[in-house]
């Protein structure tokens, strides 16, 4: 029978002073701020208005997040990680403490990056292009990505013009307005913290559920609050078919995005479904294991044994992981070889220009010194 296994960021066993202190406020370790539902989840909202008692355990709150962020399954078995923020995350909240976080090292650790880089992250960047020079090309790529990595440094006006291929009109207006500042030497106008270098792009993949039954009283919203008020609570299940599929759509495509831009891409992903990807497709990731990353690459986490007995007052670490790196196509030459060739190929890829007009258009979400 599924049930709730970490709650606002915690075992729901942990009822430590710290722990309950924490919850009251309805703080998510993972973000370094109050829950957000992982972002993604604003449906399953809680009106505390609408449900005073559950409004007793938030003080000062009236509305609540369904802040779920594994659910176990059955007894004993490793829990399935369902909020991206629990897995990775490194936007704007993150503080140096969660930047430097355990899956977040294991991460910066493959993406090569030489020791004293800085690197500008940004969050939900958003690539769209079409091919508008050829009006017989109906092909489009239309994408975001959760988090994009790249070096920053002090680019010069012509430099910043020709990596946009904008007009300075347009992209003095996308700097601005993305927090950027700008210096005056020597009669050339310099860009502070311009994205240079080659990009890494990181998609956070975590399970979805099953969506619960409500007169059972097992959809996200009302599993929260019966655990937080102490009493018997149904979990939904995991939809694993659903988690996979939305991955398939994508894996291909920003992989092969990546490395136009002379970059790659690396999907955070937990071994459950990893694991699930192998027992259910003719993909079979151990065959794909590395130390080192290629054209796809997933790097998987795991919560090991940690589960079993975890300690009061800390989150639960996810210690192992696992990097599964391979070719897209299936043919070298008159060799063949396991690939990731199982997925359609992106029809466009646009030019690096439309990454780095697209990340001129945002705020930065964090900065990092490797």
């Amino acid at each position: 029978m599924p049930k709730i296994y970490e709650l606002l960021g915690y075992p729901i066993n942990d009822n430590s002073p710290e722990i309950m202190e924490s919850r009251r406020r309805a703080f998510c370790p993972f973000i370094s701020d109050t829950c957000d539902g992982g972002g993604n989840r604003y449906m399953a909202d809680i009106d505390l208005r609408e449900h005073p008692e559950l409004g007793e355990c938030f003080p000062g709150m009236t509305r609540v997040p369904s802040g779920v962020c594994s659910i176990q399954i059955s007894d004993g078995t490793s829990p399935w990680i369902i909020c991206p923020r629990r897995l990775l995350y490194m936007g704007h909240k993150a503080d140096e403490a969660i930047i430097k976080g355990e899956t977040q090292t294991k991460l910066l650790e493959k993406c090569d990056y030489p020791k004293g880089t800085l690197v500008g992250i940004w969050a939900e960047a958003k690539v769209k292009y079409t091919n508008e020079e050829d009006d017989t090309d109906t092909s489009a790529f239309d994408y975001t990505f959760d988090y994009v990595m790249m070096p920053l440094g002090r680019a010069s006006k012509a430099e910043a013009l020709e990596a946009t291929g904008l007009k300075w009109s347009v992209l003095q207006k996308n700097l601005r307005h993305s927090g950027h500042t700008f210096a005056l030497r020597n009669g050339e106008t310099y860009i502070e913290d311009f994205p240079i270098g080659s990009p890494v792009i990181i998609e956070v993949m975590t399970s979805s559920t099953s969506g619960g039954n409500k007169d059972k009283r097992s959809c996200i919203p009302q599993a929260f609050e019966d655990c937080m008020l102490g009493k018997h609570h149904l979990a939904p299940g995991i939809n694993y078919r659903q988690v996979w599929a939305r991955m398939a759509s994508q894996l291909i495509v920003k992989s092969q995005a990546a490395m136009a831009w002379n970059g790659k891409t690396i999907w955070v992903l937990q071994d459950l479904l990893a694991d699930y990807i192998s027992a259910s497709t003719a993909l079979d990731l151990k065959k794909f294991i590395s130390g080192h990353t290629d054209e796809v690459n997933i790097l998987a986490f795991s919560y090991g044994n940690n589960y079993k007995q975890p300690e009061n007052s800390k989150t639960v670490s996810l210690s192992d992981s696992t990097l599964y790196a391979g070719p897209i196509r299936a043919n070298n030459g008159e060799d063949v070889h396991p690939c990731f060739q199982d997925i359609v190929l992106a029809s466009i890829c646009p030019p690096k220009n439309v990454l780095i007009t697209a990340l001129t258009k945002k705020r930065l979400a964090n900065r990092l010194t490797v």
